[in-house]
């Protein structure tokens, strides 16, 4: 591993180059290149985050405020823990002041996620059957806020990835129709052109406010978008137009 040197105006510029090791693809040297250069990763490692990501939802919520004190969120996709990171000192889930409320933030993923003081965390497959319901009892209630930063592996096959991404989407979606509490919040990660045309209407039904963002915090080069749907009112559209049905 080398360091470039540049320097211009009185500043010096370092750039990490990373050598090409026996056995190692470029891309994956370019890969490494890109990481060990990042901004946000050089930031996330002083800071003590788990990741860039963590930058991305400290900005949707700096721009929303979903993360309130007391919050009660859930964050499916969670590894490697930077969003619950965030969103434990946000909604004061470490706090021992009476006075003040105290959040619950719940994690989940398919991995194994080192503890976080003040998350609950959970290794689960949220695709598996009956794994809504296991993350309701874990939860005990109803969530403010439910966050997904799931993510299917990428198989190469453009078609394939995006079927995989959409189902991800739709099942932390009828997990937050769900769970939400009236008012709630729904967070994520989405494709290039936001969510899909069905997903975006039914979101437009379900909450008062739908944005599709792109944090700065999100690479130039990549797809991701993230979705904030605010202000859940799902619950009592189904009470209203059960009372409706009654009435008839």
């Amino acid at each position: 591993m080398s360091e470039k040197t540049t320097s211009g105006r009185g500043q010096r510029e370092l750039r990490v180059r990373v050598k090409t090791a026996k056995g190692r693809k470029l891309s994956s040297t370019l890969w490494l290149e890109r990481q060990l250069n990042d901004p946000y990763v050089i930031r996330a490692r002083k800071e003590g985050y788990r990741g860039r990501a963590a930058y991305k939802i400290s900005e949707l919520d700096d721009r929303y405020g979903f993360l309130k004190p007391g919050a009660r969120v859930v964050d499916l996709g969670c590894a490697p823990g930077g969003w619950c990171q965030v969103a434990v000192v946000r909604v004061n889930a470490l706090s021992q002041n009476p006075k003040k409320p105290a959040g619950t933030v719940l994690g989940v993923d398919l991995q194994e996620v080192e503890p976080i003081p003040g998350a609950e965390l959970h290794q689960l497959d949220f695709l598996s059957d009956g794994a809504d319901d296991l993350v309701k009892g874990w939860l005990g209630g109803r969530a403010d806020v439910v966050m997904s930063d799931m993510a299917a592996a990428a198989s190469g096959h453009k078609a394939t990835d995006h079927l995989r991404i959409v189902a991800l989407i739709e099942a932390a979606l009828d997990f937050a129709f769900d769970v939400l509490e009236d008012g709630g919040t729904f967070v994520a990660k989405v494709l290039a052109g936001g969510a899909e045309n069905t997903m975006q209407a039914m979101l437009k039904k379900n909450f008062t406010k739908v944005a599709n963002v792109k944090p700065a915090a999100s690479r130039s080069d990549s797809s991701e978008k993230f979705v904030v749907a605010m202000g859940y009112r799902g619950r009592a559209l189904a009470a209203a137009k059960a009372a409706e049905e009654d009435e008839d």
